[in-house]
């Protein structure tokens, strides 16, 4: 991977969350002289157009999306124009231009309440119990029509709880962290009987970094498939989880945060949430034979990074 890359970022700095961590974190990335920034959304073809004739990039790398499995319940219609017609137009667009390799964000929701575990990529996921992971199943198809029919490169990158400093305020970290500091009850879903595995932003980031030379075959090209392989028979095509392949308990997850925080949080148990999957747990087998890496950041050591950079931003 070249480390002298020129790297051109869309985002729509939409109000689902804090405006202004976005631009903080922007911020940060305009200090790179070869960053080139464009703000606008992926449902705006015209924008996308322009962005791929002026840069015709070789690499594309889709991390947009409408996140979160409770707001697809109450406002479903931004995950079909986001989410669908968003990555539509890429797919478009990644026709026309031809880059060397696509990879794209999916999530590990999609696996549903699937009992066998750890989850592995050739397991079915037609059951998604959200609209969001509905969504981005539908993503996963779409980008597999058009990797079989245009013979595009596509690798995409199955998510598992994604945290650490930047993060997004509505997952579970940020909410528990807040309240715990200012001493309001944290909501503790399924009674606490749920476990996941967190991953931490700097693995997911590696991951990533490594996954972008790995580049699937088209078929005929294909020398060996080794047994686990996802790639597709008809499509030069895969998908790669990428977890920390170590679900905590969630009871132990606040325990480990309370310690760090040096307070012990007020608790109101409820029910799960409609959408909510109970359990999640990585296969990693296929991210290391293609890569050689697999995380390694232990729960502790990446909450207290996550609570280093949350007091050091927020100023508490």
């Amino acid at each position: 991977m070249s480390n002298d890359w020129t790297v051109v970022g869309l985002d729509s700095y939409t109000n689902y969350y804090d405006v202004n961590l976005k631009k903080d974190r922007n911020e940060i990335l305009k200090t790179n002289k070869k960053f080139y920034h464009y703000i606008g959304s992926l449902e705006h073809i015209d924008l996308l157009e322009k962005i791929f004739k002026e840069h015709n990039p070789n690499i594309v790398i889709h991390l947009a999306a409408q996140a979160g499995v409770r707001y697809s319940i109450d406002n479903p219609g931004s995950y079909v124009i986001t989410n669908l017609l968003g990555t539509f137009n890429i797919l478009e667009l990644i026709r026309k231009y031809n880059p060397d390799h696509f990879l794209m964000a999916s999530t590990s929701s999609i696996y549903g309440n699937n009992k066998k575990m750890p989850f592995d990529e050739n397991q079915k996921t037609d059951t998604p119990l959200s609209f969001y992971a509905s969504t981005k199943k539908s993503n996963e198809v779409m980008a597999h029509s058009y990797s079989h029919l245009f013979q595009i490169p596509t690798t995409v990158l199955r998510f598992f709880t994604v945290y650490g400093p930047w993060g997004r305020p509505d997952m579970a970290l940020f909410k528990f962290t807040k309240n715990i500091l200012s001493m309001q009850p944290i909501d503790i879903y399924n009674y606490g009987q749920m476990k996941r595995d967190y991953t931490y932003i700097e693995d997911l980031i590696k991951a990533i970094s490594l996954l972008i030379d790995v580049v699937p075959p088209n078929p005929g090209a294909r020398k060996n498939k080794f047994k686990y392989d996802s790639i597709s028979q008809t499509a030069p095509y895969r998908i790669v989880n990428i977890g920390n392949e170590h679900p905590v308990k969630l009871m132990d997850y606040i325990s480990e945060l309370e310690n760090i925080l040096g307070r012990v949080s007020k608790k109101n148990f409820l029910k799960i949430q409609d959408g909510d999957v109970e359990n999640t747990w990585s296969d990693n087998k296929l991210l290391k034979k293609l890569t050689g890496f697999s995380p390694t950041t232990n729960l502790n050591e990446g909450l207290h990074a996550f609570v280093k950079w949350y007091r050091n931003y927020y100023a508490d």
